[in-house]
């Protein structure tokens, strides 16, 4: 095997253990619910904290490690987060209580940040030209099979052998990463780089980054009932609006603005924050509704991501090489746009469609039905066909964008804005079909207060009330909401799809047209 490939072999492992971890999990927490002694913490707290502690901690540190493998050697951070992950696994999966469980996900997801973003600076400046797409879309392909893979893989341990091996499996992947990351890959930095390093810059990102993300996660679970949710997200606001201040400030700041000059770069995180934010719309409301609505089990629910997978695996390394040779533009323009075709369709499903499970107990009915066949899979098809044509040409876009010196922090902005933007969207989008969803009810029952507590803990678009007429009228209000959510996602993908095609420049048009003129460059430290 040629060192290029052992270079894409550690990238895809160290990326793919910290999105197989986010996946691989969330089957496992009943069972550590049940296992694991506490001291303080109750059973769905804690299993709370568990998943949104190590989501949290990677999506707040990300720009700051990114901004780390750019100053002080891309190789030598990378192998920092394998053996931190590495050993914060083990930690996880030998921990005593609940408690400290949540404690060693924080570590694991600080060390987890270290790897996407280095992942994907290994490749920008190990591979070049066509084969770096090749190399993206591979990079993008395995990324979609490791998500679908973590329910799968992480119920199979779970079952067979115990939720502790959930967390242990990641030890052999980390060693065979870390060997091939200290065996062939080269280290490489930025060299026009000051050790002088923006740790005031780094504390504003976390701050920003952070807060945003723990605001709009913690309110949503609390349904904006504490005030510990708009405290976070005032936290962030304020941390947001002060950053650019600070980096046009700093003498090295941590991201350099002058990354905004360069239009692919603006654009595509721009793109990067209504895709993603549809992705999290549509796919958070549509399991809210097939398990919630229709009964669905988690498994039934999941396979709708099986398409789009598939095609990630098998064909995002030929759409990557298709952008690296004519150009990302279209591709991310035509993506979006069947992408949101897709979505259209479940606009369509009626609150009468049949799930998977009809009975418990009866094996029978865990075929998938004639109503499944034609209310969601035809839309998980076309979706996963826009989706495979357009992630692996934005990924192109994004890292061919800017100098490869400055990969590591580029990578990670984009990845941050991946992961707080459409969590935000999809908390506020959150009250809205809420309030859409108990609309309905109180326009179909005159003189019921459809606001009491006592009310929605009785009826909600995951409690089915047992009254046969009032749950037929739930079930039509979910169908409304998720309607609604639907319309808005394809909103969010067609207006990203615009984006691409109006912003966008392939290679050869952007350094002719848009390359910063010579002075400008010199002092935004840009070629």
């Amino acid at each position: 095997m040629t060192r290029k490939r052992w270079v894409l072999v550690a990238a895809v492992l160290g990326s793919g253990i910290v999105f197989l971890d986010s996946t691989v999990v969330n089957v496992a927490l009943p069972r550590i619910g049940r296992d694991l002694p506490r001291i303080f913490l109750g059973v769905l707290e804690g299993q709370s904290y568990v998943y949104n502690a190590y989501l949290l901690t990677l999506s707040a540190l990300l720009i700051l490690a990114g901004a780390l493998s750019d100053v002080y050697g891309r190789k030598l951070m990378f192998l920092s987060g394998l053996v931190g992950f590495g050993v914060t696994s083990v930690l996880c999966g030998l921990a005593p209580n609940l408690e400290l469980l949540v404690l060693f996900r924080i570590l694991q997801g600080a060390a987890g940040a270290l790897l996407v973003p280095g992942s994907l600076a290994l490749i920008t400046t190990n591979f070049s030209g066509e084969e770096q797409g090749r190399a993206f879309g591979f990079w993008a392909g395995a990324s979609g099979a490791t998500t679908i893979l973590g329910p799968v893989v992480g119920g199979l341990l779970v079952d067979t052998i115990s939720w502790r091996a959930a967390f242990l499996i990641n030890v052999p992947l980390v060693a065979l990463a870390a060997w091939a990351t200290w065996k062939h890959v080269p280290e490489s930095r930025n060299e026009e780089a000051t050790a002088n390093f923006d740790w005031l810059g780094a504390g504003i990102v976390f701050l920003a980054v952070g807060g945003l993300a723990f605001g709009a996660i913690y309110g949503q679970q609390r349904a904006w009932r504490d005030p510990v949710g708009y405290l976070a997200l005032a936290v962030g606001v304020v941390a947001t609006v002060a950053l650019p201040f600070w980096m046009m400030r700093a003498k090295h700041p941590l991201i350099p603005l002058g990354l905004f000059r360069f239009r692919n770069f603006t654009v595509t995180n721009i793109s990067t924050l209504l895709i993603y934010g549809a992705l999290y719309v549509t796919f958070y409301y549509l399991g809210l509704f097939q398990q919630g609505t229709l009964g669905y089990t988690a498994a039934a629910a999941g396979a709708g991501g099986i398409p789009g997978s598939l095609f990630l695996i098998f064909f995002s390394s030929i759409f990557g090489s298709m952008a690296a040779r004519f150009g990302p533009r279209w591709f991310m323009a035509v993506g979006p746009a069947i992408m949101a075709a897709g979505v259209l369709w479940y606009t369509r499903v009626p609150a009468n469609s049949v799930p998977w499970r009809l009975q418990p107990g009866d094996p029978s009915t865990y075929l998938p039905t004639s109503s499944w066949l034609i209310d969601f899979l035809p839309g998980s098809i076309i979706f996963g066909i826009g989706l495979c044509i357009m992630v692996a040409p934005l990924t192109t876009a994004l890292m061919t964008s800017v100098p490869s010196r400055n990969s590591g922090v580029a990578s990670a902005i984009n990845n941050a804005v991946s992961r707080v933007g459409p969590q935000l969207a999809g908390a506020l989008i959150f009250v809205f079909l809420t309030a859409n969803f108990y609309s309905f009810l109180a326009a179909h029952l005159p003189g019921v207060d459809v606001s009491s507590p006592t009310f929605r803990a009785q009826v909600s678009p995951l409690n089915t009330p047992a009254n046969a007429q009032l749950a037929g009228l739930v079930r039509e209000a979910s169908t409304a909401s998720l309607h609604l959510a639907m319309f808005v996602g394809a909103a969010l993908l067609i207006v990203g799809a615009l984006v691409n095609a109006i912003g966008i420049r392939n290679p050869a048009v952007a350094e002719a047209e848009h390359e910063p003129a010579p002075a400008e460059a010199a002092a935004t430290g840009h070629p």
